[in-house]
This record gives C-alpha cells, structure tokens and sequence, in this order.
C-alpha cells in the first residue's frame, strides 16, 4: 500500500510540475518492470531516457494543439531568449503562434531601438489542454500568457543585457517606496500567492530596473502589440506602473491574490 501511495504521489507532483512527466513515469515503471530492472539508478537513467525522449516529442505534437514552443537553444544573434532551461526541461515554455510572433517583434523592436538588446522570457505555458494549471500561476492555461523579465542596470546604472536579479527571473522584487501606491495593504489573505519572500530579498544582486527600455517596451506592447498581435493586458505594480508614467488602460494590476509583478512582466493576448 505504501509503495502505490509513493508512486501515486510521484505521479502527481510530476504532472503538476511538467504535464507530461506523470505519464512517463508510469511508461518508465512498466519497462522497468518488463526490463526485469530492480536497482534504483537503473529505473531512474530509464525515467530520464523516457522523459527526454517525450519531451522532443512533444515539440513535435504540441503545434497539432495549437501550441509552439520558445526555444532554450539560442544564439549570440537570437534577441528572445528563455531565461532558463529549466523551462524548457519541465515543459513551461509553450505559448500560441500569435503570441510567439508578438514576443519575437518585440526583441526585434528592442534591438532596432536599443541595438543589441536581448529581451528575456520566463514562464509561458505548458504544451497541450486548455485550462490545465500551470502553478503557482492563476492563468498560464492556454498558451496565451507570457511572463517576461525587466531589463535591468547596475548600481552605476550601466545596462545589464539579458541579466535578472534571481537565476531563474521570480522572486527578486522592486519595492515600494515611501508614500507609492499600495493596493493591498491591511490585507492577509490566507489563499494567496502574493508571497514576499523577505528572507530572499538581500540574496539577490542590487540591481534595478532599467526605466528606458523597460518603458519603451510597454509602449510597445500597448500600441503595434495591441494593434497587430491583439494584446490584451499586462500585469504591473501600481507602483512600478506609476514610476514609469504610464497610463494605458491596457495596462493593470493583477489583484492582492496573484502573484506580484514588480519582479516580471506579464503579458497577455485575446
């Protein structure tokens, strides 16, 4: 009993991380099984070898399902890069055509504006079914939203290109300021994912965000993103918001529920 509830367990939390990695764990034991493997790293090189394989599968698939995916594999010429593999490993980086097309444009303008520039996205999406959750996010479950990470400078305010403050691009926040607009405050919401991670905080490099191309990119987004490719919001701060003057209405807060977003930048298409 306790051996199904471990596998169970291991099944669950491999679909809640990648979608596809509860399947092949299940693929995996049956072979392990058939292979007659007992020995644990046996079992775990032929989990690996399965969920390898699966994964290029799905690049494969995923386009049957209206899905592409943005590539870990880039260049020193590519300007759209995912921060890290780990999105590509665990299946986060899948996003519609239409919005693969926006976020392209969008490097594109950014190196034409500011040459050289690399415009870095984070999570997107998982590869197949509309509505399947891709935690911690609250949306994320239809290909259509695209998180992506601030351009940022040093503490001499040189540009710092393709960098983030945390190595995966989350969690390293721009805090508010004296008298900055707070719409949560007095809350404590016990169903949340606005987490502070306060202990985190003096980890992370002093770096801050680069208000030129940051804004610029906004911009962007609210005028050719809207008229070409459809957008349909972005998540801010109110206070970042207000910090680089901006005022489109296509641009809001996300709710004291979400997650923040002075550390990232969601977008997000009809």
């Amino acid at each position: 009993m306790l051996r199904f509830i471990l596998h169970a367990l291991a099944v669950l939390i491999l679909t809640l991380l990648t979608q596809i990695g509860g399947i092949v764990y299940l693929i995996a034991l049956a072979a392990a099984h058939a292979f007659g493997l007992r020995r644990f790293p046996a079992k775990f090189a032929l989990f690996l070898f399965c969920y390898a394989a699966a994964t290029v599968a799905t690049q494969f698939a995923a386009p049957a399902f209206g899905r592409v995916p943005l590539s870990c594999l880039t260049s020193a010429e590519d300007r759209l890069v995912v921060r890290s593999p780990i999105y590509c490993a665990l299946n986060r980086n899948y996003v519609t055509p239409k919005l693969r097309d926006l976020a392209e444009a969008l490097a594109a303008h950014m190196d034409a504006q500011f040459p050289g520039t690399v415009t870095v996205a984070l999570d997107a999406n998982f590869s197949f079914v509309n509505g399947f959750p891709l935690l911690p996010h609250l949306s994320h479950a239809d290909g259509k939203e695209l998180d992506l990470a601030y351009y940022y400078k040093d503490v001499g305010g040189a540009f710092l290109n393709g960098a983030t403050r945390s190595p995966i691009g989350y969690f390293a926040f721009e805090e508010p300021g004296p008298g900055d607009e707070l719409p949560c405050a007095g809350r404590h919401d016990w169903l949340t994912t606005r987490w502070n991670f306060d202990a985190l905080q003096p980890l992370f490099p002093a770096y801050r965000i680069e208000e030129q191309r940051t804004a610029a990119a906004v911009a962007w987004l609210t005028t050719e993103g809207v008229a070409r490719f459809g957008l349909q919001k972005i998540f801010i701060e109110p206070h970042l918001k207000n910090a680089l003057g901006i005022t489109d209405a296509h641009v809001r807060f996300q709710g004291c529920r979400a997650a923040r977003h002075d550390d990232h930048l969601h977008i997000q298409i009809e």
